[in-house]
């Protein structure tokens, strides 16, 4: 299948959840169950679902502040999911580079959604680093007694 549909696998399942908030492990299994996704497919869209999940709140709030004017739920759900993943990759997918990312995210908004989306989902991706990162607080040894 490749790495590039496999991201738009993930996309759609992402859109998919965002939508039907039913369980989201069967609805998970359920779309890996395809018969021509290969186990590296199958791994790249369970981590980058389950990668988007467990980072919502830190996305969303960096999706929020870099889209000036633009609150979350003004965002189609498409764009979301499509933002998510793309962000998601920037900061915590060391084995995809900057670019990739973008210019991935970037065509899947293109193919999924209305023609000013490209150019949304590229300035804002443009703007996002590794410095967007939230520092876990140290504990200190007062706290943990």
């Amino acid at each position: 299948m490749g790495r590039r549909a496999s991201r738009e696998s993930a996309m759609k399942l992402l859109y998919q959840l965002e939508i039907q908030k039913t369980d989201r492990d069967d609805q998970i299994n359920m779309a890996l169950e395809d018969e021509s996704l290969t186990e590296n497919d199958r791994e790249y869209i369970k981590g980058i679902v389950y990668g988007v999940y467990e980072k919502i709140p830190v996305l969303d709030s960096i999706i929020e502040k870099k889209a000036t004017g633009w609150k979350i739920n003004r965002l189609s759900k498409i764009d979301l999911s499509v933002l998510r993943i793309g962000i998601y990759e920037i900061l915590y997918r060391d084995d995809i580079p900057f670019s990739v990312s973008v210019n991935e995210a970037v065509e899947l908004a293109k193919k999924y959604s209305n023609e000013d989306a490209g150019a949304f989902v590229n300035g804002l991706l443009a703007k996002v680093s590794k410095n967007d990162i939230p520092q876990e607080t140290p504990v200190s040894e007062s706290d943990s007694e």
